[in-house]
């Protein structure tokens, strides 16, 4: 065996920092080092190469799917640490105003109004793929740098109203929570994210072409937030309803308030309200725990039928412009199927309508039916709005993926309901509006792993419920030994320092103390992981673990106070029952809501590892049990996502 040629440490320095410098590029290669020696790769049994380089197949599939991934802007460090600072200083109101509960109109102002949704550009059959592709990405560039200005004058706008405030509440008294502003200074507003991938803008694009009617689906949670005035410019030429989701959540008080609302807002849109989910019968597999199914009660199917049926009586009558014209009216078509089976639709579901079971013939013929031979409608709308949650429930059983987390859905699927009728599930795009971020990541539009700004999110969230009463929260300051006051005073005069301060509640406060009721801890220094605990706080609000809701504008408070459970508690809104791990019922005076064991440690800033302590899991009545998705396969999701934020 040739002896190893001896070499001191400052020797192996210099070739690992001439290794670094040939792999940056700023030093050309030596000959030998050209000549890198490859290992030959073999198949495997299943034709896949083994070994360090991936499987070309696979690598396409790959990319296939980075291409459609959603994508944002990232927050400035800055940002971040003064956003992070700032959580930690400034107190939350408590109790909390009852004007919070209700959705103003400060997000409609004239600069939302300039937001818009980037449309397909005008393309001729002679063109080639390749020039219309390039003129669909020069467009989408101008549309990117018309909206990144849009957005710095919604900044700058908040900014001097701000200042206008505080210089009108100078001759006033000021509240606790306005001193501790005018010494810390404010919250920063975070910008307003939206889409920023092309190639998700097609999909929309694509859907939109192809339907006749499109349903436009908004979270009865906000519905402003869902349907914001660049979706509604979008769609102003088209034929849509729109679809309140998740009514089972908010009740049927503040269902009928924001279905008035819309009404009123946009009086030639027919309004639907529809819940995608039912409970199933109790068996062996239940183990105490509820499970749910996709299921549209018959009430609301023949509502969401009668509104389409309507809307395509309408587009069966010819527009005056061409009733005045006989020359026009002689050629003029319909622009939808004129005969549809409405009894067929209402009766359809995955049963009734089995592709499996049709003849050859049959089947070929469905297969060449184009253009008019089907009525088309296109579900669109931003992500974890419920599109795919109501496409399963239309057919009763689970036709498409379904998932907790936004952005689940990547390419439009099409499926034949009858053979009349063909529904179009869009993905979940998050359109251009003057919304914060947090008001984003409250709503569940944005995936949590693509949230930074952890920290100013719970503030935004904890302004408007009551987190530390929900979950039952000890403030840290309470679990720390207090301490002595050794010095002297002379007589009379310590008695003039009053008794206790009261406790203050900020919301590091509440993600420490969640932290600590949770026994998570960072695994080096020990400290309470607040990271992994903002994470599990916001999955909870936009999983509809913690029920909330806001009221429409305009609402009387006294209607508000007379349905509210609990005064001060905002937009919460209570849960009557919840249930154990072991599948015990639980009194909510003891627990007062759910919580979730998963969580994402992705976000962690020092300490990547963390301690994972003990502690029941307790599980909530929620209706998102329905979607069963492996554990792998929402980790692998979120790594993705994580990825692609920027």
């Amino acid at each position: 065996m040739p002896r190893r040629k001896p070499t001191s440490t400052r020797q192996k320095k210099a070739d690992i920092q001439l290794k670094r410098a040939i792999k940056r590029g700023d030093v050309p290669p030596s000959e030998s080092q050209k000549e890198i020696h490859k290992p030959k790769l073999r198949r495997g049994p299943t034709g896949t190469f083994i070994g360090s380089v991936p499987d070309p197949a696979h690598a396409a599939t790959v990319h296939a799917a980075a291409r459609l991934q959603s994508s944002f802007i990232t927050l400035s460090s800055k940002f971040l640490e003064d956003t992070k600072v700032l959580a930690s200083k400034l107190p939350l109101t408590r109790p909390i105003p009852d004007a919070v509960v209700i959705h103003t109109e400060d997000f409609q102002d004239p600069t939302s109004q300039k937001f818009t949704c980037p449309r397909r550009p005008k393309w001729r059959f002679d063109m080639t793929k390749k020039e219309v592709e390039l003129n669909e990405e020069g467009m989408f560039k101008n549309w990117l740098d018309q909206m990144d200005r849009c957005v710095l004058d919604w900044q700058n706008e908040f900014e001097s109203d701000s200042r206008a405030e505080e210089s009108d509440c100078q001759d006033g008294p000021l509240s606790m929570t306005e001193i501790f502003n005018e010494e810390f200074g404010r919250m920063p507003r975070s910008p307003t994210y939206f889409e920023r991938n092309l190639d998700v803008w097609r999909q929309l694009w694509r859907v939109a072409e192809l339907s006749q009617i499109l349903l436009v689906l908004l979270d009865s949670r906000c519905p402003p937030l869902h349907f914001p005035p660049s979706l509604a410019s979008y769609t102003s030429d088209r034929k849509i309803i729109l679809v309140l989701t998740k009514v089972d959540i908010i009740g049927p008080e503040r269902t009928s308030a924001w279905v008035e609302y819309l009404h009123k807002k946009y009086p030639h849109l027919p309004v639907v309200q529809v819940e995608s989910y039912a409970a199933k019968q109790e068996g062996a597999g239940h183990q105490g725990k509820p499970q749910y199914e996709p299921h549209l009660p018959s009430s609301f199917r023949e509502r969401l039928v009668a509104a389409i049926q309507q809307v395509h009586t309408e587009m069966m009558i010819p527009p005056e412009k061409v009733r005045l014209n006989p020359q026009r009216l002689s050629k003029w078509k319909p622009p939808v199927k004129a005969d549809v089976d409405w009894d067929n639709v209402m009766k359809a579901s995955d049963a009734t309508y089995d592709r499996a079971k049709e003849s050859e013939e049959e089947r070929f013929k469905i297969k060449q039916k184009k253009g008019l031979e089907f009525l088309t409608i296109g579900l669109i709308g931003q992500p974890n709005v419920g599109k795919s949650s109501l496409l399963n429930a239309l057919f009763g059983v689970n036709k498409v993926g379904v998932s907790k987390n936004p952005g689940k859905t990547k390419h439009l699927q099409t499926l034949i309901w009858t053979p009349d009728v063909r529904l179009v599930d869009c993905p979940g795009l998050v359109m251009p509006n003057g919304v914060p971020m947090e008001m984003q990541a409250l709503c569940g539009i944005l995936p949590i792993s693509c949230v930074s700004a952890v920290s100013s999110s719970i503030f935004y969230a904890a302004q408007r419920l009551p987190i530390e009463h929900i979950y039952g929260l000890e403030h840290p300051e309470l679990l720390s030994t207090p301490v002595l006051d050794k010095r002297t005073w002379r007589d009379g005069v310590r008695s003039d320092l009053g008794g206790e301060k009261p406790l203050v509640w900020t919301a590091m406060d509440v993600l420490v103390a969640y932290a600590n009721e949770k026994k998570w801890f960072t695994a080096k220094a020990g400290r309470p992981d607040v990271h992994r605990a903002g994470n599990a706080l916001l999955r909870a609000l936009a999983e509809g673990k913690i029920g909330w809701a806001f009221w429409p504008p305009d609402t009387d408070l006294k209607t508000i106070v007379a349905n509210m459970d609990d005064p001060g508690s905002g937009i919460w809104i209570p849960r009557a029952l919840v249930i154990d791990s072991d599948g015990d019922e639980i009194d909510e005076d003891e627990v007062n809501i759910v919580t979730s064991a998963s969580s994402d440690d992705e976000a962690a800033e020092e300490d990547d590892e963390t301690e994972h302590g003990g502690g029941s899991q307790i599980l909530g009545v929620s209706r998102f049990r329905a979607l069963s998705v492996d554990d792998v396969e929402e980790d692998e999701e979120d790594e993705g996502q994580s990825t692609n934020c920027s």
